[in-house]
């Protein structure tokens, strides 16, 4: 059979035309033109494509998360010694998987922070402290303080059974103290502005809404912006004075708000920022703890970046069961109890696999991973107060 056979031709399968770069007609070989670097997608496609490459590109939020996330939390130090034997296009990327982790995070704790009946922050209970102070006549007092007791008592009786039920009694009982401190006060303040008015006086000040005044004391008065400043010796004059006056501002907020509000807010605003920093600081410690071993600062640093990526799924995940409980079994019952529990093995769970991560990532002894893990935590620990401290204080600034 000749090969120009026409029985031959229409049996022979056609062939897909060569692929060619749009831009400088090279053959393509990939996504990637290899002669101009162009690549073959752009944006006249459909747009939940262009999402999806979205996604993948600033979280690289794709299957490679359920691939990444199950051994960060039940396999200690796995992911690590994978990306060290160079097994890393499965898995999301040490920093994005911190980012990624570390926004969840913050978005699930200052969503599950409310203000109690003191106006304080806290991950218990919501109670109305805020109907009772703006309550107008003693009617609306007396309903806003029963509503309060309410659901203060509900909260309460979310914990019994569970491993924090000792140690939340007495804070629950000096809440519930504090909310009937505080309908008394507002029914007394509510009969002062009566008297004032009768007299024709003007209105008392309402009690409780000096409670974040930030008055301190200095050189053991009170402190003042302008006749008793704070005054730090290492600066100069000019920011001292913008010191006081950022502290002014702060307490004037404060008062205002009558809550932490604002300075939870605050903190919240620079410690992503603050704790993105300590990073390289952990990981600089691991190299001085693991000296001999002879490993490069950057593989420090991806342990750093895991043990953390670690944390903030924890804490997340601490947090989406308080919520649950919340939801689904706010009273006492098998569920309650099982979430309960959930949350305690799930903080037990946290300094267990760091030890275990250590262990088999460093691969020295018992001995000498439970001394090192014993200080390289306490000066973390340290360190971490003072970060804090200092997020706390630029957060009080910068209200």
């Amino acid at each position: 059979m000749s090969a120009s056979d026409p029985v031959a031709e229409s049996t022979t399968a056609p062939t897909a035309p060569a692929r060619t770069c749009e831009n400088c007609g090279a053959a393509l070989l990939g996504q990637h033109c290899y002669s101009c670097g162009q690549p073959t997608k752009g944006l006249v496609r459909h747009f939940g494509s262009i999402l999806g490459d979205f996604f993948d590109t600033v979280l690289n939020i794709d299957s490679r998360v359920l691939r990444t996330l199950w051994p960060l939390f039940a396999r200690p130090g796995y992911l690590t010694l994978e990306y060290f034997a160079g097994r890393r296009v499965r898995y999301v990327t040490p920093v994005r998987l911190y980012l990624f982790l570390s926004v969840v995070m913050f978005f699930a704790i200052q969503g599950s922070i409310t203000i109690d009946a003191d106006g304080h922050g806290g991950l218990q209970f919501n109670a109305e402290g805020d109907d009772i102070a703006n309550a107008e006549t003693p009617a609306e007092v007396e309903k806003a303080v029963a509503a309060a007791r309410k659901e203060l008592q509900d909260a309460r009786k979310s914990t019994v059974g569970t491993p924090g039920e000792a140690i939340s009694a007495s804070a629950f009982t000096a809440a519930e103290a504090k909310i009937e401190k505080q309908g008394r006060e507002q029914l007394a303040h509510l009969k002062a502005v009566e008297d004032a008015k009768a007299r024709g006086l003007p209105p008392p000040q309402q009690p409780g809404r000096d409670n974040n005044s930030l008055d301190f004391p200095i050189n053991g008065k009170p402190w003042n912006p302008e006749t008793n400043p704070v005054t730090l010796g290492w600066l100069p004059a000019p920011l001292n004075k913008a010191l006081n006056h950022r502290l002014a501002h702060a307490r004037d907020v404060l008062r205002q708000s009558n809550s932490e509000k604002p300075l939870l807010d605050g903190l919240f605003n620079v410690l992503p920022q603050t704790l993105f920093l300590l990073m390289p600081l952990f990981a600089l410690m691991l190299k001085l703890a693991y000296w001999f071993k002879r490993r490069l600062y950057m593989e420090h640093l991806i342990v750093a970046l895991h043990s953390h990526s670690f944390i903030a799924l924890m804490l997340s995940l601490i947090v989406l069961l308080s919520k649950l409980q919340d939801w689904l079994a706010p009273t006492d019952g098998f569920f309650n109890g099982l979430l309960g529990w959930g949350m305690g093995l799930s903080w037990l769970w946290i300094p267990v696999c760091l030890l275990l991560m250590q262990k088999r990532v460093y691969g020295q002894g018992w001995p000498m991973t439970l001394i090192k893990y014993a200080v390289l935590g306490m000066s973390y620990f340290v360190l971490l107060g003072i970060s804090l401290a200092g997020a706390m204080l630029v957060g009080l600034l910068t209200l």
